[in-house]
């Protein structure tokens, strides 16, 4: 009876490529007699093997699909005895890819990361800067192909220019064959002979650089910026990765952040707390005279009445939206300050208006409570 090749993957009929794969190099690494000293172990190491060439191979797999079996005159043993390559397998337990051709030279540049300080009125309101950058250029000598002027890059002896060397391992199941990169060429499948003197065969040199780079509007603390192509170039001139700029915003000695608002504080002595004040607050563009038609001011009217801890809102003032139209709010917190030291003439009117106000015996509140109870008031008089 035709073994089920499905069922021995533990797959359905619609697998697609990578979920045969997949299953595989699951029960390769569970049968493989190597970890596995189960005495069935071997046999069904052999059959999942079996039942991987045929359906990895689209002719064979459509055979079988139509109620043949591709194996039956191949002495049922699959491809071993024939010399079944053994790189999937390789695969399930080095996680590599085996005897695939040559590799190119020429690679992608691995992406580069450049932390740059801007003071936060530069992070919101944006700012041109020129950047020093140390990364790989392709080398101006070879022009990426690292081989010295005159010489150019051989086909390797070893491999044949493959790029891997084959061997082959007798075991119980037969012929074993592998792949590895080629010592020679390491993988390339050529080799070069006389390598430029300048980046010693590797087609770039590292350099130092300045670019001009445009910091947007509302970018905040640990915000990356992804400059294509401005990274490492890759090796043998290859096109260069990305650069990515992470944003390192200072301290600000007035203003603090939290997404699109700014917060800050005021101290109002009491008499201007009581009866209301008109004040020209200092915006976050005063830091930046550059800008054209910035409002450095804005008027903040402070109401009769206004207690310690109060937040007042500037509508507009805050964060120009990274993405999008608009600004966040501008967030003011009072602070009233009480005088520590009051001369005789301040105290008599002091007492004065204890005494219009009925406060001689004031009640304090404590905690949040103000509905009475014995936590609620505190009496108490003037000393």
């Amino acid at each position: 009876m035709a073994q089920d090749y499905y069922a021995t993957l533990g797959v359905g009929r619609d697998a697609s490529a990578d979920e045969l794969k997949k299953a595989y190099r699951k029960l390769a690494r569970q049968l493989h007699p190597d970890v596995n000293d189960a005495p069935d172990a071997s046999e069904r190491f052999k059959e999942v093997t079996v039942a991987y060439e045929v359906l990895s191979d689209p002719a064979k797999r459509a055979t079988f699909d139509r109620g043949g079996d591709p194996m039956r005159g191949n002495g049922g043993g699959g491809g071993f005895g024939q010399g079944f390559s053994f790189d999937d397998i390789m695969d399930a337990f080095f996680g590599q890819n085996n005897g695939r051709g040559p590799r190119p030279r020429t690679q992608r540049g691995q992406d580069a990361l450049l932390r740059v300080n801007v003071e936060l009125a530069e992070a919101a309101f944006g700012v041109a800067q020129e950047i020093k950058v140390d990364t790989a250029i392709t080398c101006t000598t070879c022009g990426g192909s690292g081989a010295a002027e005159g010489s150019e890059p051989e086909m390797c002896r070893t491999c044949n220019g493959h790029g891997d060397v084959q061997h082959v391992q007798r075991s119980l199941l037969g012929d074993i064959r592998t792949s590895r990169p080629c010592p020679t060429c390491h993988g390339f499948g050529t080799v070069i002979p006389e390598p430029c003197p300048e980046c010693a065969g590797d087609g770039r040199v590292r350099s130092r650089r300045t670019i001009s780079v445009t910091i947007p509007a509302g970018v905040d603390h640990g915000t990356r910026i992804q400059l294509s192509g401005e990274g490492e170039v890759g090796p043998g001139g290859g096109p260069a990765g990305d650069l990515y700029l992470e944003i390192n915003v200072a301290r600000h000695p007035v203003f603090t952040r939290k997404g699109d608002q700014l917060f800050c504080q005021i101290t109002l002595p009491m008499t201007a707390a009581a009866l209301g004040a008109h004040l020209d607050l200092p915006t976050l563009e005063a830091d930046r005279p550059d800008l054209e038609q910035a409002t450095t001011t804005v008027p903040l009217d402070v109401t009769a009445g206004t207690q310690s801890g109060d937040t007042l809102t500037v509508k507009g003032h805050g964060v120009p939206r990274l993405r999008g139209p608009g600004r966040g709010d501008l967030k003011v917190q009072v602070i009233v300050e009480t005088p520590a030291r009051v001369d005789e003439e301040q105290r008599v009117l002091l007492e004065q208006l204890a005494k219009l106000r009925d406060e001689e015996r004031p009640e304090a509140l404590i905690g949040t409570n103000h509905k009475g109870g014995v936590f609620g008031k505190i009496k108490g008089a003037f000393k």
